[in-house]
């Protein structure tokens, strides 16, 4: 069968999955008491959601994981690809269920976190080292670059960097599944065209399974998919970046993720160098339009928006259209 025709498969068969799941998770989870606790010093509308089943990346990350295997015969990297979004899913599973059993939007210390991140990292790095030929970081319209310090510096940047960047979106009901649809769909393009068929066909059991989540996790959010889905998603887009050698296109098509991480580095750091004073009124950056007199859901739809074109913009420079 065709890689499309596989890609196809995982899609449908996520959403079936993710969508098929969900309420028997929402029972569980509601009759277990794992509910959202919602941060203060967040907007003040968003305290009504508090109380909100999480950890539905669960059913997410499972749903896509089990998509996956439409693919005959899993390879190395579709190991690797699997065994990543599970250390993602495991790292956030640990940070939700820690808030949830303090009753505190205090879950692992970041440096912890980080910690966990660098890990999986420097393996993903180990791993790239070994077996790429010629060794180096690609760069688009000039070829490989550097060498295994050059591999591994950008393999622990663009890991931790994807990880914390999807997580820092997940603020709004749908926003962080619904820009990673077409981040995920950009990088099955990239994968399936880049010789990495496996990792596509991994990328659009994803991509169903966020279809399927978002079913229950559009405004108004019935669940949420606590850190547990937004870790793994960005570990998920790190690993296809950083195996099929596309990690500075991760860049374009997370263009959305690029820019709610840099607005919180943007506000700490002119906090700090101003003695109290801020760029926004609240970052994330989809807190600021919100806090803007913008809907939640104007700003998850807007922002969807420009991820749907960063990512089409993405593949049509990568396949010379442009």
């Amino acid at each position: 069968m065709e890689t499309w025709h596989l890609m196809a498969l995982a899609v449908f068969t996520g959403i079936g999955l993710a969508g098929a799941g969900m309420p028997a998770y929402l029972r569980w989870a509601k009759g277990h008491g794992w509910g959202q606790v919602v941060r203060e010093e967040g907007p003040q509308k968003h305290i009504s959601k508090s109380g909100t089943p999480t950890m539905g990346g669960l059913v997410l990350i499972l749903s896509g994981l089990l998509a996956s295997f439409w693919w005959p015969v899993a390879g190395v990297d579709m190991w690797i690809f699997r065994l990543v979004v599970l250390a993602g899913a495991a790292l956030g599973f640990v940070d939700d269920i820690s808030k949830v059993l303090k009753h505190r939007n205090l879950g692992l210390k970041a440096r912890h976190k980080l910690a966990v991140q660098a890990f999986i990292g420097l393996l993903l790095g180990g791993y790239i080292i070994a077996v790429r030929q010629p060794l180096g970081v690609f760069v688009p319209w000039v070829g490989f670059v550097g060498g295994a310090w050059a591999v591994m510096a950008v393999t622990l940047f663009v890991t931790a960097g994807s990880i914390n960047a999807v997580n820092l979106t997940d603020g709004l009901d749908g926003l962080a599944a619904g820009t990673c649809i077409p981040a995920l769909l950009a990088m099955s393009y990239i994968c399936a065209s880049s010789g990495h068929p496996e990792l596509a066909v991994g990328a659009c059991g994803l991509v169903g399974a966020c279809i399927g989540f978002l079913w229950f996790n559009a405004y108004p959010a019935r669940v949420f998919m606590g850190d547990t889905g937004s870790l793994s998603l960005g570990a998920a887009l790190a690993c296809m970046a950083i195996l099929s050698g596309s990690e500075l296109w991760l860049a374009l098509i997370g263009g959305v993720f690029v820019a709610e991480t840099l607005s919180v580095i943007i506000q700490v750091a002119y906090f700090k160098a101003t003695s109290g004073k801020r760029v926004f009124r609240m970052t994330p950056i989809h807190h600021h339009f919100e806090l803007g007199g913008l809907h939640e859901v104007q700003v998850t739809a807007r922002f969807t928006v420009c991820g749907v074109l960063l990512a089409l913009f993405a593949v049509l420079l990568y396949s010379g259209v442009l």
